[in-house]
């Protein structure tokens, strides 16, 4: 039997536990609502960006989240700038862009920009699809170089912001432009997370049969120094195979092992290492090793040694394009006074395969009426400063 002083002892101890109870319900909810405020709502802004040609304004696009800030504008989607921290938490860019519209339109260029209607090259400006050969612009020599003399990098698209900070770019691409096939109704959708993740999600549809290439040519430069080249960066590309080319960078239709060639990236190499045994340098496609065509794929890791920043490229493409900055000769100055030296940054185009509308064996880039394109990639950077070659 209890005693009423071991019941109020009892008592006390229940009280006490409750309050104990409450107190750790109360410090779990503020945990929880503090992780809930430490996830930043990404901050979108807009600003003129000059006038096209045909006098029609553009604009400049700046995402924010935390310390990772894209800017982009609508004219061609280009990603003008990407600010990210370094090993040391400076902050710096670490894409090639320039500051003016104007600059983006005259010398013709890529950077930065969403290439198609068929990203990279087809062979002798012409293929045939259901019996009817297109004609189209050679711009390349004799070949088709991204899209031809007016791709989707020198359009301006409409654009429109969402509620959750993510920028919506549309363009119609009419049946013949630039010798291709079928109304096309093209979207790409910008996003960053608090993960300093770039994402783009690509879209399209058409009334007509027609091949469809799209992706992104930002040139990087983890660094954020325009003016030193990549040659130390350490490079791992998760491809057992590649695809070979000619003279005029044509893909010969093989697709070969990189195994004992320079082109093996399966382990981490530095770029410089075996640039040498290049002719020209490093513009080929890679056969990514994909298992899941529909699964974002971890297609490349690349690190910068003197800032400790690592670039991933995740991606639902078949393969990628790994350029060195073979052209850039110094004469383009950018941001803040920078000249873009030669092979000082590179380019990761996730991507189908070159001249695929003339590679049978080549996955099909034909997209058709019913169907959607869709694609997406991600780049992310972090800054781990251990150079991830040197891990077990």
């Amino acid at each position: 039997m209890i005693s009423t002083l071991d019941w109020q002892h009892l008592r006390s101890d229940f009280v006490t536990i409750i309050f104990a109870l409450s107190t750790f319900a109360m410090l779990f909810t503020g945990c929880s609502q503090s992780k809930k405020n430490t996830q930043q709502k990404t901050q979108i802004s807009k600003e003129k960006f000059g006038k096209t040609e045909d006098g029609r304004q553009a604009y400049l696009y700046t995402l924010t989240n935390g310390d990772f800030k894209v800017q982009i504008t609508n004219y061609g989607g280009r990603v003008t700038n990407i600010r990210t921290p370094d090993e040391n938490g400076k902050m710096g860019s670490v894409v090639l862009g320039f500051d003016s519209l104007e600059k983006y339109q005259h010398p013709k260029t890529y950077f930065g920009g969403i290439i198609g209607r068929y990203a990279n090259r087809i062979g002798n400006a012409k293929f045939s699809l259901n019996g009817k050969e297109y004609k189209l612009p050679a711009n390349d020599g004799k070949n088709t170089l991204h899209g031809g003399t007016k791709g989707f990098d020198h359009r301006l698209w409409d654009a429109e912001t969402t509620d959750d900070g993510a920028l919506q770019l549309s363009y119609f691409s009419k049946d013949g432009e630039e010798g291709f096939p079928g109304n096309l109704h093209a979207k790409v959708t910008y996003s960053i997370t608090s993960k300093n993740q770039l994402k783009i999600d690509y879209n399209a549809t058409t009334d007509k049969a027609t091949p469809i290439n799209l992706t992104n040519h930002s040139y990087f430069n983890l660094s954020g120094h325009p003016d030193q080249d990549i040659m130390n960066y350490e490079l791992k590309i998760n491809a057992d195979h590649y695809t070979p080319v000619n003279d005029e960078l044509i893909p010969t239709g093989k697709i070969a092992t990189v195994k004992d060639t320079p082109f093996d990236f399966t382990d981490f190499h530095t770029i410089g290492s075996r640039f040498d045994q290049t002719k020209g340098g490093y513009d080929h496609n890679f056969v990514l090793n994909r298992t899941e065509s529909d699964s974002l794929y971890h297609a490349v890791t690349v690190y910068s040694p003197s800032s400790g920043r690592e670039l991933k490229v995740f991606t639902t493409q078949p393969g990628l394009q790994f350029y060195s900055g073979n052209f850039l000769d110094g004469s383009l100055v950018g941001q803040n006074g920078a000249h873009f030296v030669e092979h000082g940054a590179l380019c990761l185009e996730t991507q189908h395969y070159p001249d695929s509308p003339n590679k049978p064996n080549f996955p099909s880039t034909t997209l058709k009426p019913g169907e959607t394109y869709h694609q997406v990639t991600i780049y992310e950077f972090s800054a781990p400063g251990e150079n991830p070659a040197n891990q077990d």
